[in-house]
């Protein structure tokens, strides 16, 4: 049996204008064949999150399971619903906007996790010169690591601002967003590399524990995967986004085109 949860509207805002990654720039992602600037995938993701954790609550926020692949753009300003079925205890997510089908998930609370060490993650510190990205930059089975952020404070609620979420816990119970682990994600490739125009294809993401407010991000991640498909150029990571230096928040699948089509030809 099925039920289908309450649809969750946001109105999308493209958090990365300003970043390095001009794939949220109108003029560059025109380039490579968008209507415009993209939405981040992180963020997007993060919108994701907002009907597992109002069906489960903190319990999904200590150690529910989510995965995301991104199939279409979405762009600043949009109307974006997503909606989720439920199926045997899982949700099937789906985000849709301007009619079309944007990303696609699944989220689940398992009733037990696989024993993942932090031993098994070395600490691995940012490169500490960041050179323009290269055959070495994420080479198979190469560590990386970030450079520590935290978000507390004006900083936390202009996140969730940003990401447009209204869920009071966060706030009420002093957490951080799980949406922030994505963001270290993709610190994992820009700390390391001077990177062109790149895109966030998916990921899969088993929180660990609930993150507080304030608290000292980092990632340790190992490069899995590095190959081309139909041009692009393909990135993928299996990483620990860890909280203070000691405490798992998370354990994370990453993957990304980090040199599209077009800029890799050139």
């Amino acid at each position: 049996m099925t039920s289908r949860l309450e649809t969750y509207r946001v109105q999308a805002y493209n958090t990365a204008r300003l970043s390095e990654n001009k794939m949220h720039d109108d003029s560059v992602a025109r380039r490579f064949g968008f209507s415009g600037a993209l939405v981040p995938g992180v963020d997007v993701m993060a919108y994701m999150m907002h009907l597992p954790v109002a069906k489960w609550r903190r319990a999904f926020l200590e150690h529910g399971l989510i995965e995301a692949r991104f199939v279409k753009p979405v762009y600043d300003g949009e109307i974006v619903n997503v909606t989720a079925e439920e199926s045997r205890g899982a949700l099937s997510i789906a985000v849709e906007s301007r009619g079309q089908l944007c990303a696609t998930g699944t989220a689940s609370l398992p009733t037990s996790t696989s024993l993942v060490s932090i031993a098994d993650f070395p600490e691995t510190a940012a490169v500490a010169e960041r050179r323009p990205v290269n055959a070495t930059s994420y080479e198979l089975d190469k560590w990386l690591g970030t450079v520590p952020c935290a978000f507390s404070g004006a900083a936390a609620q202009e996140y969730l601002a940003d990401i447009r979420e209204r869920d009071a816990i966060y706030v009420s119970e002093g957490l951080g967003h799980p949406g922030l682990f994505q963001r270290v994600m993709n610190k994992v490739l820009v700390d390391n590399a001077i990177l062109g125009p790149w895109i966030h294809v998916g990921s899969r993401m088993q929180l660990l524990s609930a993150a507080a407010t304030g608290d000292e991000l980092t990632a340790r991640a190992r490069v899995t995967g590095n190959y081309e498909k139909k041009g692009h150029r393909f990135v993928e990571l299996d990483a620990l986004v860890v909280a203070n230096g000691h405490t798992p928040l998370a354990h994370c699948q990453h993957v990304a085109i980090y040199q599209p089509r077009e800029q890799a030809a050139a």
